[in-house]
This record gives C-alpha cells, structure tokens and sequence, in this order.
C-alpha cells in the first residue's frame, strides 16, 4: 500500500520553500523587525525553516547522522577548501566588479553596513552556529536534497540556486544578488557531488566568517 504521506510529499516541500522564501524575502527588503537586527533576524529565519524541514523530512535526522558518523575528516578539509576556493573566486570579481560596475562600490557597503553597530562576537556568534551552517542544512541539505529526490538531482540544484538567488532581490542590492548566484551555484554544485550536508555546512560557515569578520573585501 503507497503511504499517503509520500504523495502529499512534493506537496509539502513546496509549501516550506514558499514559506521560507517569504520569510526570506521580507527579511531582505525590511532588514530588521521590531527588535530584531538583521542577523539576529536571519537566524531567527533559518531557525523556522529548519523546524518545518525536519518536520515535513522524516528521513532527514538519519541522513544528517550518517552524513556525520562517515569520513567526518575528508568532509571537514574539502569544506575548509572549498571556503577558500570560493574566496578566491570573489577576490577576483570584486575586482572586476568595481572595474566593470560603477555602483559596485556602493553596494559591497551596504552589504558590510548590515554590521554596523552590532557587536562583532554576536555576528560571530550567529554565523559560525547559526547562520553559515542552517542556511546550508535548509537550502542544500533538504530543498535541494527533497526536490532532486522527486525530480532529478539536477532538478534539484537548478530550482535550489534560482530561488536562493531570487529570494535576494528583495535586497534592491545588485552585488549581493550577484553573490548569492555565485554562491548558490557553488553550494548547490558541492551538495550535487558530495551530498553531505556536513562539508557544505563547513563550506558555508568559514566562508561567512573570512568575508564577514576576517578577510572582509
């Protein structure tokens, strides 16, 4: 007999996209709410979208557990190569950028006056715990993980990077438009050939943290 629920699956999975790409949204075009920061609302975010993901994912505790138990080692290396692979490559287009794009400068600003008068511990804080690893456990590790698994992987990473994209538009800030389609594609592609929600999850974390707090462009 075919368990109802895997039919109302897909279903399900899309009202979460939908859902945290509203939360998503909103964060991006209001950047604080009553007394929440931006960062402090952004963990906020990903915590809810954590919470619907592992409720809708059944199987998902036990993929991320195995994920864990094997070749913790390797996953941890390619994650920290990875950041610094990605490093470079905006090092670079920061660098064309600001030859190519006269309202580049302007932009890459705003992203780093997100940060201006919160303590950096706090940002710290919520990217290295919260922010760089739950953003990958949402976006890779279950949207593109659940909608590759009812399509094709390919499926899965090409919808994944298109709305991680899309959902920064709400920002009105080009650059940073631009940079989370490079990073979708980065993280999608790395999740599309490791699967491991680990090594994504180091990827994105110490990436944060070089352009966020210790190589800021």
């Amino acid at each position: 007999m075919t368990d109802p629920r895997s039919k109302r699956e897909p279903l399900l999975v899309g009202a979460v996209g939908a859902v945290v790409a509203a939360l998503f949204i909103a964060l991006f075009r209001s950047r604080r709410i009553g007394p929440l920061d931006f960062w402090a609302w952004l963990a906020a975010n990903i915590v809810v979208a954590l919470v619907l993901a592992f409720a809708v994912d059944r199987g998902y505790a036990r993929r991320l557990a195995a994920d864990l138990r094997t070749g913790t080692v390797r996953k941890l290396a390619l994650g920290a190569a990875s950041a610094a692979a990605l490093y470079g490559v905006f090092a670079v287009g920061r660098i064309l950028a600001l030859r190519l794009f006269p309202f580049a400068a302007g932009d890459i600003a705003a992203v780093y006056g997100l940060k201006a008068g919160v303590a950096l511990p706090r940002v710290v804080l919520l990217i290295g715990l919260i922010i760089g690893p739950g953003e990958e456990l949402f976006w890779r590790g279950f949207l593109q993980e659940r909608t590759g698994a009812t399509t094709r992987p390919v499926a899965g990473f090409v919808l994944t990077a298109f709305l991680y994209t899309a959902v920064h538009l709400a920002s009105a800030n080009l650059m940073l438009v631009m940079a989370a389609a490079v990073c979708g594609v980065f993280w999608g592609a790395l999740y599309l050939r490791y699967r491991s929600p680990l090594l994504n999850m180091v990827s994105h974390a110490v990436w944060d943290l070089a352009v966020f707090v210790v190589f800021p462009f």
